[in-house]
């Protein structure tokens, strides 16, 4: 089996934004967490419609918003193909690309117990994973680490917005858990996280130096190169045991 990569045309109010390659699956949710993560609206209910057709040679992803919101996707409208969905595209200077990121709020208490739990259960959240081994994986999890949402994409910055649609539509607080991601912890991802208001990132691989310099300006907590029985505690505290290693 071979994952579908497509590409994805992304529209805003009929505004042509962004072409993204992504699996195509869950686009609904992809939709309203691609817009939430490039800020255009807070939350489901600033979105009138999600149309997803499918076209020649790939997909067609319409989000209708209310004009006052429309004006920001105007804005930053562009009309390029990307590798994934990673929040730079439009971006005119380093200061924009490095703007401060709100500080993290939530709080959750998470040990080690519950991250081995979590890790124990992500491949039965993997179907596409299990086929191919070619996608990624993104879920969230409660503090005692039951998986309750999980998303796939070839792209990993997709399968975060595919996720963040995901409880956005099912009414859950980010901030009520953990993210779990099987990918490399690339400071985009913990952009995501945290503008999406969850306060702990997950991650089975090691961290760039921005991201972990990132998650700790904005008081994210970090856990990365996530094991059974081993984990990087990059910036944050963990609840009772605490990781093999810190930094």
């Amino acid at each position: 089996m071979v994952p579908i990569e497509a590409p994805v045309s992304i529209e805003v109010s009929g505004i042509g934004y962004a072409v993204m390659m992504a699996t195509p699956t869950d686009l609904e949710d992809f939709g309203l967490g691609f817009a939430m993560s490039e800020g255009l609206v807070d939350g489901p209910d600033q979105v009138r419609g999600i149309d997803v057709h499918a076209i020649d040679g790939g997909w067609a992803l319409r989000i209708w918003l209310p004009p006052e919101r429309s004006a920001r996707a105007l804005e930053r409208a562009r009309k390029r193909v990307s590798e994934s969905s990673c929040g730079l595209c439009g971006m005119e200077n380093i200061e924009e690309v490095l703007r401060p990121l709100p500080q993290v709020t939530g709080q959750i208490a998470v040990g080690r117990e519950a991250l081995a739990a979590a890790l124990a259960a992500l491949g039965e959240h993997q179907p596409l994973a299990r086929e191919t081994g070619a996608v990624h994986a993104a879920a969230f999890c409660s503090p005692a680490g039951e998986i309750r949402i999980a998303r796939e994409d070839v792209g990993r910055h997709n399968a975060l917005d595919k996720l963040i649609g995901a409880l956005a539509r099912a009414a859950v607080d980010p901030a009520s858990g953990f993210i779990l991601l099987s990918a490399r912890c690339s400071y985009e991802l913990v952009e995501k996280t945290v503008l999406a208001g969850c306060p702990m990132l997950v991650t089975i691989s090691a961290p760039t130096s921005l991201a972990a310099e990132r998650a700790a300006a904005a008081g994210l907590t970090l856990v990365t190169l996530a094991r059974p029985d081993s984990a990087l505690l990059v910036s944050g505290t963990l609840a009772a045991d605490q990781c093999a290693g810190s930094r």
